[in-house]
């Protein structure tokens, strides 16, 4: 499996320069190799990762995994 090194406030950054979703930039790296995403604060410790499937439905299946988790997330703070 291959590891992905990424600073997490300049790739956010660029998402919302570029105007695009975190999903569309993985659909992108999908090449049939799992890639494990390692998200980095600016002093290079780890934030999250994400092990990016091996094909567009199973990133999918996380996406809608992810949504649902993240509005009960929001939910119970209020």
């Amino acid at each position: 499996m291959k590891t992905v090194q990424i600073k997490a406030a300049q790739f956010f950054e660029l998402l919302k320069m570029k105007d695009c979703s975190m999903w569309e930039i993985f659909a992108q790296m999908i090449d049939g190799e799992e890639k494990e995403m390692i998200f980095l604060d600016e002093e290079d410790k780890i934030l999250f990762t994400y092990i990016l499937p091996t094909n567009i439905e199973k990133l999918n299946e996380d996406r809608t995994k992810f949504s649902k988790e993240y509005a009960e997330k929001l939910s119970n703070l209020n």
